[in-house]
């Protein structure tokens, strides 16, 4: 009986049974101090939302370049539309634009003023012409002008030779006529003879005469000659300058009218242009959201929005709001690990390689301004070595990024973290290039 006792008592008890607690402890102890010495990613955790990496991938308004009035729809909220198909189809309301016949009047306008400048052209090639002609015929003119003064000049010398020549008869006729009458008067000749030496005198007086007058005459004739000359020169130049006067004025008009022609072919372009306008179409694939105007017969202001489109492809990208403290550690080139709202996800943040669920990423750019929160702005792309993001995302979705920084002890980190230090300064890229120098120096 005591017997049993005595062992049930050591059953219970176990005396003699050595303990395993101490073993347990020094090997938990030399587990915590092997983990202390395990590699831990520094990082920078952030939220931030799923955008598109370029700006005609976002969500686009399609607003109306002109006003007028809805009369049809095409498309409706939830649709999805390619580009080029029709959305909306408006009417004039202008009263400028209201004329059915607008663009064939237009036309006949530039037509006529076309038609215009070409008689101005032709009135101006005439007047050329009438110019041309003008020269031509005062050239022929002067010609006989000149023929008609060399003829006077030498007329001028025969007239002056004749009255020379008249001038010595005179004197032969006067000595002639004062011996008759010496004679005479001393009896020794008659009367009539007298008579017929005075006659002779009188003879060769009036062709002294006459010859003077004639040479006078064409020396008159010569200046009124050389004075016609002139008049015709001036009178050349006048015709001319009228003629020239209409030439430019003619000119004046052919520029006149292509400015308006010119003015005109704007109107038309402007007028076939606004023609087209009257059916807003879809700029981009894409899904057709919010249309701000609800039935048919509303107005519609110009630069008014219609409806918003959805891209159909997209790039996506995450914009991470970072503290200013954080934002010397992010550069472009970072790696950075998301997590999509909605998604799975077992994450280990300083053992990225251990997570599931989170996506890879690349730093594209940082801003360099804050935002209303006093945040900086970073920009985010797909990693294209790295999975890739998933499918389903949407414009808007939550995702919290996880920067990955410097690799430290996990022993350090915690230091650091008891500390409140901030992680370490890093760059993207000095350990791999320090490595590559390294293999090349081998």
């Amino acid at each position: 009986m005591y017997t049993e006792q005595y062992k049930s008592h050591q059953a219970v008890y176990r005396y003699d049974r050595k303990s395993r607690v101490r073993n347990w402890l020094f090997g938990i102890l030399i587990g915590l101090a092997v983990v202390l010495f395990l590699p831990w990613t520094q990082n920078i955790r952030s939220r931030g939302f799923v955008t598109t990496l370029y700006q005609d991938q976002r969500p686009q308004q399609v607003n109306t370049i002109i006003g007028g009035q809805l009369i049809k729809w095409y498309v409706k909220e939830g649709d999805f539309v390619k580009a080029g198909d029709t959305l909306v189809q408006l009417a004039e309301v202008k009263a400028d634009y209201l004329d059915p016949a607008l663009l064939e009047r237009t036309r006949e306008q530039i037509d006529g003023k076309s038609q215009s400048i070409e008689f101005y052209k032709r009135k101006a090639g005439t007047a050329l012409q009438q110019m041309q002609a003008l020269d031509k015929g005062i050239d022929v003119k002067l010609e006989q002008l000149d023929n008609k003064l060399k003829q006077l000049q030498l007329k001028i010398q025969a007239d002056s030779a004749e009255a020379a020549a008249a001038q010595n008869d005179l004197s032969i006729a006067r000595l002639q006529f004062d011996r008759q009458r010496l004679l005479n008067d001393s009896g020794l000749v008659s009367l009539t003879q007298l008579e017929q030496r005075n006659q002779a005198y009188q003879s060769a007086l009036a062709k002294k005469i006459s010859a003077d007058n004639k040479f006078i005459n064409t020396k008159q004739e010569l200046q009124i000659t050389k004075l016609e000359i002139n008049a015709q020169l001036q009178d050349n130049i006048e015709k001319k300058a009228k003629t020239e006067g209409d030439r430019f004025q003619s000119l004046t008009a052919v520029a006149s009218g292509e400015a308006e022609v010119a003015k005109l072919k704007n109107l038309y372009a402007s007028y076939s242009i606004r023609n087209g306008m009257y059916y807003i179409i879809a700029p981009q694939n894409g899904q057709v959201i919010q249309a701000k105007k609800a039935g048919l017969g509303e107005y519609v202001k110009e630069g008014e929005m219609i409806v918003e489109i959805v891209p159909e492809k997209i790039s996506y990208a995450v914009e991470m709001f970072v503290r200013p403290l954080d934002i010397p550690l992010i550069n472009p080139g970072q790696k950075v690990r998301f997590l999509f709202d909605g998604y799975p996800v077992v994450v280990f943040s300083g053992w990225p390689n251990a997570s599931y669920g989170t996506f890879g990423g690349i730093v594209v750019a940082v801003e360099r301004n804050t935002n209303e929160q006093g945040k900086f702005r970073v920009l985010i792309k797909e990693d294209p070595s790295d999975k890739p993001w998933p499918s389903q995302l949407q414009i808007g979705t939550g995702a919290e990024g996880i920067a990955l920084l410097k690799d430290v002890p996990i022993w350090y980190e915690l230091w650091r973290n008891i500390n409140g230090f901030p992680a370490d300064y890093y760059k993207p890229g000095m350990e791999s290039s320090k490595k590559e120098e390294g293999h090349e120096k081998k």
